[in-house]
């Protein structure tokens, strides 16, 4: 008889492994989990507030160059560093959160990417993006120059890979984008996503030794599914035809941070389904994100697992901020919210599809966060107080330097200090900005600081004001300068 039932509960298995949902439906403890998800709470709070206090004492002492400190942990980590653009692959010790362990590349050797085509997903050419990623030892995969990469299919990632757009404009547009399946350890850094659709019924490769059929994909920018140790860092993402960012079916250890989202409605998913047990375990870190114009809901909607929603700026949704349903802990500190002009639309949050009397009890909190235009937060749960105490152990008074903190987010400019090629050739683009056309167009190109609109026309008028003031005892070159520097 047990004989039997084992034959039967191999078969079942063996029958399961030609079904995705089936496979992460038995992944109930997905390696990665930490188990006491306050601490790294804790953890990201001490780490700004420890960059907070040094850049402060730095400005006040003589004679020591603290242009590089932003305040923000992640920049400063790898900005700080004169020779950052050699040293790449120091960015991997620079991660914050639920994500910090992502390795990506790190102690792999460099990938060159010399050719933006896409022609086959089945036999990429080598020297192009998909035949980097779809290799299986760590690679740090970087452009020598500007690129618009057009894909005919998903971009299915395998484990332990860096994509490192500094020192360039890399945009990746078309169909299906960045697919994060059953892998891990994957960082995404200085990217710009954007206008992503459906692709699929069609073979794509995964690997060196496989391909396989896939049916026709969301559209999302970068979709994450049953993986772990993801860190997606500086990209600006926009206009896809589902979600920018989505992680699902047991997805977790994973930041998302010092991003730019715009014009976009469904932003941010996370959680498969209400019912879907493993990604209870999801851990996920949002931070240093700027989430901008046209945003309409979903930043993120979340559906079980814990969330920490830190030193965000979020400006004028269209429907709600954060959203969900499943019993998901929302941990909001440090944010600042601001209301739309719509009187019915000031709640940053939103319980979806669920009575009062059953998401009372979820553990949603707000601490220190400054609410902007009436916005306001309806927090939940009764006698969380104990299993929050570690979290809030750290006052999260960083809130009041939003600006300072988010004031890079999105794509690095190319040129700048912060976004040097170091070492590789910059090839025939020479660093210039050749790219062009509906596709390339991503709301974020050539954006730098995104400033409030009161801190933006303040500065204005001061350097109008001073530009009139010195006008007649300056040069008229330098005066054009000025002028086009406003």
């Amino acid at each position: 008889m047990l004989r039997r039932i084992c034959i039967v509960v191999i078969s079942l298995l063996s029958s399961f492994s030609f079904c995705p949902l089936a496979l992460a439906a038995l992944n109930f403890t997905l390696p990665g989990q930490h188990p006491y998800p306050e601490q790294v709470a804790q953890d990201v709070h001490r780490r700004v507030n420890a960059s907070i206090t040094r850049r402060q004492m730095l400005q006040t002492t003589q004679n020591v160059d603290s242009s590089c400190l932003t305040g923000n942990p992640i920049d400063d980590c790898w900005k700080c560093d004169p020779d950052w653009s050699n040293n790449r692959q120091s960015l991997a010790d620079c991660a914050i959160g639920f994500g910090q362990y992502a390795l990506g590349g790190k102690n792999g050797e460099y990938y060159i990417v010399t050719d933006d085509s896409d022609d086959d997903a089945v036999n990429p050419k080598p020297g192009t993006l998909r035949y980097a990623v779809i290799q299986t030892e760590p690679l740090w995969i970087v452009f020598p120059q500007n690129m618009l990469i057009k894909l005919s299919q998903e971009l299915i990632f395998n484990s332990y890979k860096t994509l490192d757009g500094r020192g360039a404009n890399v945009h990746i547009v078309g169909g299906g984008c960045i697919t994060l399946q059953y892998i891990s350890n994957v960082i995404i850094h200085n990217i710009h996503v954007h206008h992503c659709y459906e692709s699929g019924n069609a073979n794509v490769r995964s690997s060196p030794d496989h391909y396989g059929y896939r049916t026709k994909s969301d559209g999302d920018g970068i979709s994450i599914f049953g993986s772990k140790d993801i860190w997606i860092d500086h990209c600006s993402l926009s206009h896809c035809k589902d979600g920018l960012i989505d992680a699902v079916m047991g997805s977790t250890g994973i930041t998302i941070s010092n991003n730019y989202f715009a014009h976009h409605n469904e932003v941010m998913l996370l959680g498969h389904s209400d019912d879907y047990l493993p990604d209870s375990g999801m851990q996920v870190t949002i931070a240093f994100n700027h989430f901008g114009p046209k945003l309409i809901q979903r930043m993120p909607r979340c559906r079980r697992g814990y969330i920490h929603v830190v030193n965000n700026d979020f400006t004028q949704w269209e429907m709600y901020a954060i959203g969900g349903s499943g019993n998901p802990t929302i941990n909001s500190q440090g944010n600042r919210y601001t209301a739309p002009s719509d009187r019915n639309a000031k709640e940053v949050t939103k319980r979806v599809d669920t009575g009062e009397g059953e998401w009372k009890d979820w553990n949603w909190r707000s601490e220190g966060d400054i609410m902007v235009n009436g916005a306001f937060f309806v927090a939940s749960g009764e006698g969380v107080e104990v299993n929050y105490e570690k979290a809030y152990s750290v006052e999260p008074k960083s809130a009041v330097m939003i600006e300072q903190l988010t004031m890079h987010s999105g794509t690095l400019g190319v040129g700048s200090r912060d976004n040097s090629l170091g070492m590789w050739s910059t090839g025939p683009n020479a660093g210039g900005n050749n790219l062009g056309g509906p596709d390339y167009t991503d709301d974020m190109s050539g954006r730098s600081i995104p400033l409030s609109p009161s801190f933006t026309f303040s500065l204005c008028f001061f350097l109008l004001s001073l530009s009139c003031l010195l006008l007649p005892q300056i040069k008229p070159d330098i005066h054009l300068i000025i002028i086009n520097n406003l």
